[in-house]
């Protein structure tokens, strides 16, 4: 299943960018991709070092809509940044891409199911309410690397 994925969200980037090379007539070159992402985001662009990150997990659970748009929505952002340099992540020339050459909605966020990924939190009190940690505050409270405070009555938050 996950190599079948990797070949299927391969394939779209390609399909992609010849589909952008015929509506604007200019060639461009292929991005390096990765399938490493991790935690909530579905896909990531990485505008000077031509690359493409992409969420499997979210991809395997979400597997047309993903290819079908977030696929898309990132070589977006390569393609903007090739033809225009640096401008607003989801600005004009994003969405002139999305609508124009690939024909589908510039959505900047995706609607996916996150419970598979969402990170472990730990359960902290502070004098009036609950608070969840990341994982990575957590282990920084257990190491006494930091000392975590609620904002609102200011008292030291303590592990329940």
């Amino acid at each position: 299943m996950t190599a079948s994925i990797q070949q299927r969200l391969c394939a779209q980037v390609e399909h992609c960018y010849q589909q952008a090379e015929a509506q604007l007539k200019q060639q461009f070159p292929r991005p390096e991709i990765s399938f490493a992402m991790r935690g909530q985001a579905a896909g990531a662009a990485y505008l000077q070092i031509n690359k493409l990150r992409f969420n499997l997990v979210l991809a395997k659970q979400n597997p047309t809509e993903f290819i079908n748009q977030v696929v898309a929505h990132e070589v977006a952002h390569l393609l903007v940044w090739q033809l225009h340099g640096k401008v607003k992540p989801h600005g004009r020339e994003w969405q002139r891409v999305m609508l124009g050459v690939f024909g589908l909605e510039p959505a900047v966020r995706h609607q996916f199911d996150v419970s598979a990924v969402k990170p472990q939190t730990f359960r902290y009190r502070c004098n009036c309410q609950e608070h969840q940690l990341t994982i990575r505050r957590h282990n920084k409270v257990v190491r006494g690397q930091a000392q975590y405070q609620c904002r609102l009555c200011r008292s030291p938050l303590q592990l329940s």
